[in-house]
């Protein structure tokens, strides 16, 4: 079903530009658009140097601005396709005053258009939508289209970490990851019983887990010296 659109969805996104980095192109073909460069200063737009990481896929925020708080000392960068869903993400990031914390609406497969390679030391994946039908399997936030634009951005030392409610979508996600040459760690198939610590829940997540449902998460990188 399709979203409408929020009131005065403009003048808000407007008021948080400077936060917001709003893509032009998503209506050119992807393959040809991201061959023309279009860098972000992201040093100059947070105002400092910082190891940047990257969460694809924020929705209303809540995970990007409670990761952002509780490490001050990365710069943050949340991504996310809808304009309704991104500005209330921005606004609670304005409200709370976080300043390690920007946001792009882009899709993912744009994201070589502004982000230069090998400058990402770790990307979020939260509870991605899982595009259940086979037909839509490309569509995947885990799809080898997409890891292969992970590893251009990804540092030698960056991890790819994933959090689902979807097991068939998990399951996907460590047959996918494996394949394209990812090494798989701290896997968890029930991530709120698993003992492991510094969870940062999504709206999504606590949603689930009051419903008594299992968080499946796992972390996944490439062994320095291995070809990407």
């Amino acid at each position: 079903m399709r979203m409408r659109k929020k009131k005065y969805l403009a003048e808000r996104l407007e008021n948080v530009s400077d936060i917001l980095f709003i893509s032009e192109t998503e209506d050119r073909n992807f393959i040809t658009s991201v061959k023309e460069k279009a860098y972000i200063d992201f040093d100059g737009w947070f105002g400092r140097r910082a190891p940047y990481m990257l969460e694809i896929g924020c929705g209303k925020g809540g995970f990007a601005a409670g990761f952002a708080v509780k490490n001050p000392g990365i710069n943050l960068i949340a991504v996310e396709k809808e304009a309704n869903v991104i500005v209330s993400a921005c606004e609670t990031a304005k409200r709370c005053g976080i300043k390690n914390l920007r946001f792009m609406k882009c899709g993912a497969e744009y994201l070589p258009k502004y982000i230069q390679n090998s400058s990402i030391e770790r990307i979020f994946l939260n509870f991605s939508c899982p595009f259940p039908k086979n037909a839509y399997a490309s569509h995947r936030l885990t799809h080898s289209r997409f890891l292969n634009i992970y590893k251009d951005l990804m540092t030698a030392d960056a991890e790819i970490h994933q959090k689902t409610d979807n097991a068939r979508f998990f399951e996907f996600s460590l047959e996918t990851l494996s394949q394209n040459g990812f090494t798989l760690k701290n896997i968890s198939l029930d991530l709120h019983n698993s003992g492991i610590e510094g969870n940062i829940e999504t709206e999504y997540e606590r949603r689930y887990a009051s419903q008594g449902l299992p968080i499946y998460r796992l972390e996944a990188y490439i062994k320095r010296g291995e070809a990407l």
